[in-house]
């Protein structure tokens, strides 16, 4: 059988819909092979998966979409690992749930490379921007694969931050890998395609679903070392990745942030629940026994801009006028003047009840 026939199996296998990874799983370990699991009786089948699912995997036409993820291969820099490829990524074996195939665009030597996760808001600050694309930098630096997902925000940030160092990165996305999202992260993904890799375990043509992300981010926890969260509300999505990190026996940290802040929220509540606070890419390295440290210099966070005396004013907690008045010593409507360039620049808000708050 040629490698494109038995890949061929595990496309249609992965493609059945309903079963899953677990189901998919369970069938390989009765069965041993794709091949032969569909030359197995539908008797051996209804016993693995029950009658309803084993019926599914008889009757699915999946030609087509075999055929499109073939031609996808076929192109240059793209290939499609299976579990039982030599360059599958070792840190997903121990890691829940691995998928079963995965769609790579770029250098699959990457996926075996130590890595560290990078993950945060879509609606992130810009200052929590500069210290995601700083600590990326900092850590690949130190020889560190930079782990991510694409997302505007701090996701790109990260993956730019580590774009800058050879060790480059990985995005694992919850589309098809021949489908960039967002669409204003084009230019970032030709960038990772060409010196880092782009992955997915979604078949191309997979438009970005909701709940593939959450999917999406268990590979980002599974192929890292650690996670760093960044920037996080409560119920963001970096949660999870930070939640499947801890589950998979990596380590957590995170960055701390105003307690005004709603970006920091979900940073604090993991800080509470025993993840590491990180002021510095050296915090992590140091936990991680990474034997590679940086000069000093290069690991530190993006020092914020202390020089407009409205900004120093105001520091980082919300503020009344009246207040703002009194610290900066300006006449009102001096102060107003001041006040609205800034607010222009989205470098402050204005919040209900007359008060202000910097947001970067």
């Amino acid at each position: 059988m040629s490698a494109s026939d038995d890949l061929a199996h595990w496309l249609r296998l992965t493609l059945v819909p309903g079963i899953g990874g677990e189901g998919q799983r369970r069938l390989l370990k009765a069965f041993g092979s794709p091949e032969s699991i569909f030359a197995a009786s539908g008797g051996a089948l209804r016993g693995v998966l029950g009658s309803a699912l084993a019926e599914r995997l008889i009757a699915h036409d999946a030609a087509g979409e075999v055929g499109a993820a073939l031609a996808w291969a076929a192109q240059p820099g793209n290939q499609i690992l299976t579990l039982a490829d030599a360059g599958y990524p070792q840190a997903l074996l121990t890691a829940a749930d691995p998928p079963v195939l995965l769609y790579a665009k770029g250098d699959i030597g990457l996926l075996n490379h130590p890595a560290f996760a990078i993950v945060g808001s879509r609606n992130a600050t810009k200052q929590g921007e500069a210290n995601a694309e700083a600590f990326a930098q900092a850590l690949a630096g130190a020889g560190l694969t930079i782990v991510s997902g694409l997302a505007a925000g701090i996701d790109a940030a990260a993956h730019r931050g580590a774009l800058k160092e050879a060790a480059a990165t990985i995005a694992v996305v919850g589309t098809g890998c021949d489908r960039i999202y967002p669409a204003r992260n084009e230019a970032l993904a030709r960038a990772i395609a060409a010196q880092g890799v782009i992955v997915s375990e979604f078949p191309v043509g997979t438009p970005p679903l909701a709940a593939n992300f959450p999917r999406r981010n268990r590979i980002i926890a599974g192929l890292a070392r650690g996670c760093l969260v960044v920037e996080a509300a409560q119920q963001s999505g970096s949660l999870i990745t930070a939640r499947l990190s801890a589950e998979a026996g990596r380590e957590v940290f995170a960055i701390p942030g105003s307690i005004h802040s709603p970006q920091s929220k979900g940073c604090h509540a993991l800080i509470k629940q025993g993840a590491k606070l990180v002021e510095s890419a050296r915090d992590i390295l140091e936990e991680l026994r990474w034997e590679k440290i940086v000069n000093p210099a290069s690991v530190a966070p993006v020092p914020e801009a202390e020089t407009d005396p409205v900004l120093v004013a105001l520091g980082r907690d919300p503020c009344d006028l009246d207040t703002l008045i009194g610290r900066s010593g300006l006449a009102v409507d001096d102060l107003l003047a001041r006040l609205l360039p800034l607010e222009l620049d989205g470098r402050i808000a204005q919040l209900p009840g007359g008060r202000y708050q910097r947001l970067n």
